[in-house]
């Protein structure tokens, strides 16, 4: 089963977010729940390949990050990773991402144990960037471009708190940018912004099925790719 898309009913979209979670942490053959999307040919249906890399930040289960000289490093949580992931790697001056899981209490996590929502972790896209082509403040409000952050813990028919609004920052700096960009949006909504905005903790890099999923699928992942 692949990943879920927006214009689900409210009923049937709590069933299909919480059967794609287990079917996706399972990949099967063609006569199980779901082939192994790592196998699936690159940019069909019109989904192109990003120029951008997969390596941000030398990342690893946990290992610190460290951008390359000159870069700079970003991470955001807003529902579904594939789609947030292929949003980003078309944004100019992005120079690598890579999805994980972070904010959460738990060590090593596996997407499995995310699904469960016992561990905290939320789905995240951890961004390089180089700042002289596009600034910190740009990619947050990218962020703000291309998901509800009204809805706490879910994205659409993606419900838990692995699918919460999340800004996760590696300076003072950068909390000070995201609290600004927060400030700008707040007043464009009806519903208070349900964002959560902390230091990054550890980042630990998803399985490699779910790396530049959408690249690989050819599929659009909600929240839907913003082309930038």
């Amino acid at each position: 089963m692949m990943r879920k898309t927006f214009g689900v009913g409210a009923g049937l979209a709590v069933i299909v977010a919480l059967v794609g979670c287990q079917s996706a942490a399972n990949p099967a053959p063609s006569g199980g729940a779901v082939a192994d999307p790592s196998s699936a040919p690159l940019a069909a249906h019109g989904v192109e390949k990003s120029s951008a890399g997969a390596n941000p930040g030398h990342a690893g289960k946990g290992t610190p990050l460290t951008a390359e000289p000159g870069h700079s490093l970003a991470a955001f949580a807003e529902g579904c990773f594939w789609g947030s992931e292929n949003t980003f790697r078309h944004v100019k001056g992005v120079t690598a991402t890579a999805v994980g899981y972070t904010g959460g209490h738990t060590e090593n996590p596996t997407y499995e144990t995310v699904c469960s929502h016992t561990t905290g972790h939320a789905e995240t896209v951890l961004v390089e960037f180089d700042p002289k082509v596009v600034s910190y403040k740009e990619l947050v409000r990218v962020f703000y471009k291309t998901h509800d952050p009204t809805t706490k813990n879910r994205q659409g028919p993606d419900v838990g708190d692995q699918y919460r609004s999340a800004i996760f920052t590696f300076d003072d700096e950068q909390k000070a940018t995201a609290a600004a960009v927060i400030a700008e949006e707040q007043p464009k909504l009806a519903k208070p912004i349900t964002t959560e905005v902390s230091p990054i903790p550890r980042f630990y890099m998803a399985e490699d099925y779910h790396q530049q999923y959408d690249e690989k699928t050819g599929k659009e992942s909600c929240p839907l790719p913003l082309r930038n």
